[in-house]
C-alpha cells in the first residue's frame, strides 16, 4: 500500500451510516427467524468471521530525535573548534570550543545564566557541585546550594583538567546544561565563525529516537498522549511506540502549509536502540491504531438489512440450504468494508446475504 494513503476512514460510524447504500428494507422489525421478505434468496453471500477489526491510519513520518533545541553562545568570540554533527555527547565533553577555550557539556535542569563564584546560592551551585561530584573533581566538596571555597578548590582542579586557566569561577559562557546526553543534530556555526551572544552555534536534540508526522486538523483524536503506533522503519522493520504529542512544525522558507495540519511526535518502544542503523533521511510509515477489537464476528457491511416497523433496528439474512430468514443484530465497530455483528442467533460460520450494488 501506498504510504501517505489513509487505510481507513476513522471516527465514529454508525450502522446506520454504513448501510445507506443500496441496503434492502425488509421486514416488520419483527423477532428473530421471521421470514426475510418474499423468500426469495439473496444475489450474493458472504460468512460470518471471527476476526479483529481495526480503525487506523498510515501517514508519511520522518526519523529525528526528542526535544530538538538550539543552543546559543552566551558571550562573544571566534567559534576555534566547531561542532561535530551526528556525534552523541555526555556529561563532561566539549560541545565545541569559542576562543580556543572548550563549551562543556553538564547534566541539569536549570540553565547557565549567571557566572557561579564564591558566595552565590541556588539551584544552579546544586547542580554544578553534583557534576563536579560526578566528574571525580568533588574530593572534600560537600554537595549543596552554596558555593565556598571547597566548590571553588573544586572547579580549579576541573579547570586544570581541561587546560583552561584555574581562576575557582564558572563564566556563563563556560558550560550548558542539558538535562542528559545530547545528540548533535546540526552545527549552526562553522569553524572560525564569529558569534555574538545569543547566536546559535549548534543544534541539539537528546538521545531517545522519534518519528515525526503530520496528521490533518480533523485527526485531532489520534493526537492524544498514548495513542498507540505501528512504525515501519526505512529498514522495513516495525517497531511499535505512542503518541508522545504534538510539536510546532518547523518552518523553512514559506511551508505556511505546515500550519494547516498538526504534527505529531511518535516514541518508539526500545529506546535509543530502536531506530540504530536507519537512514535519517528516509520517509518512515506510520500507522495510528484510534480503536481495536479483538475476536469479534463481523460481516461485510452490505449484508446488514435496516429493518422496517415499530422496532426497526437491523438484521441479517441468513441463507440455509434453499431457504433464508431474518435475524435480528446489534451491529459495533466497522472498519475495511467490514461491521462487527451481534445477538443470540449470530455464530461464526453462518452464510449471510449481501446486496449487491
Amino acid at each position: 500500500m501506498k504510504r501517505g494513503t489513509a487505510l481507513l476512514a476513522l471516527g465514529a460510524v454508525t450502522a446506520a451510516a454504513a448501510v445507506t447504500a443500496g441496503v434492502l428494507f425488509l421486514g416488520d422489525g419483527g423477532g428473530a427467524g421471521a421470514p426475510a421478505g418474499s423468500g426469495d434468496l439473496p444475489p450474493a453471500t458472504a460468512t460470518v468471521v471471527r476476526t479483529d477489526l481495526v480503525r487506523s491510519k498510515t501517514v508519511d513520518g520522518r526519523l529525528d530525535f526528542a526535544r530538538r533545541r538550539a543552543v546559543k553562545s552566551a558571550v562573544e568570540g571566534t567559534v576555534t573548534v566547531a561542532a561535530t554533527e551526528d556525534r552523541t555527547l555526555t556529561r563532561g565533553q566539549a560541545l565545541y570550543e569559542l576562543n580556543d577555550k572548550p563549551v562543556t557539556l553538564l547534566y541539569g535542569p536549570v540553565p547557565m545564566f549567571r557566572e557561579m563564584k564564591v558566595g552565590d546560592r541556588g539551584s544552579d551551585v546544586l547542580q554544578l557541585e553534583r557534576n563536579l561530584r560526578d566528574l571525580g573533581y568533588g574530593s572534600g566538596l560537600y554537595v549543596d546550594v552554596r558555593y565556598d571555597e571547597d566548590t571553588a578548590a573544586a572547579v580549579k582542579r576541573w579547570q586544570k583538567s581541561l587546560n583552561r586557566e584555574t581562576t575557582g569561577r564558572v563564566g556563563r559562557g563556560d558550560v550548558v546544561f542539558q538535562p542528559g546526553p545530547v545528540k548533535v543534530v546540526s552545527a549552526d556555526a562553522a569553524l572560525a565563525d564569529q558569534v555574538g551572544p545569543d547566536g546559535p552555534v549548534l543544534t541539539i536534540a537528546s538521545t531517545e529516537p522519534v518519528v515525526r508526522a503530520g496528521l490533518d486538523q480533523t485527526d485531532g483524536a489520534l493526537t492524544s498522549r498514548g495513542t498507540r503506533v505501528e512504525v515501519t522503519l526505512p529498514s522495513g522493520k516495525t517497531v511499535a511506540g505512542k503518541v508522545a504529542g504534538t510539536v510546532r512544525p518547523e518552518q523553512s522558507g514559506g511551508e505556511a502549509a505546515a500550519q494547516d495540519g498538526i504534527t505529531v511526535e511518535v516514541v518508539l518502544n526500545g529506546g535509543a536502540g530502536a531506530a540504530s542503523g536507519e537512514d535519517a533521511k528516509a520517509s518512515a510509515s506510520v500507522k495510528f491504531v484510534s480503536e481495536a477489537h479483538k475476536g469479534v464476528l463481523a460481516v461485510p457491511v452490505e449484508a446488514v438489512v435496516a429493518l422496517r416497523g415499530e422496532n426497526g433496528g437491523y438484521g441479517l439474512q441468513v441463507v440455509e440450504g434453499t431457504t433464508s430468514r431474518m435475524v435480528r443484530v446489534e451491529t459495533g465497530m466497522t472498519a475495511d468494508g467490514q461491521i462487527e455483528v451481534g445477538g443470540p442467533d449470530v455464530r461464526e460460520g453462518l452464510k449471510v446475504g449481501v446486496a449487491t450494488s
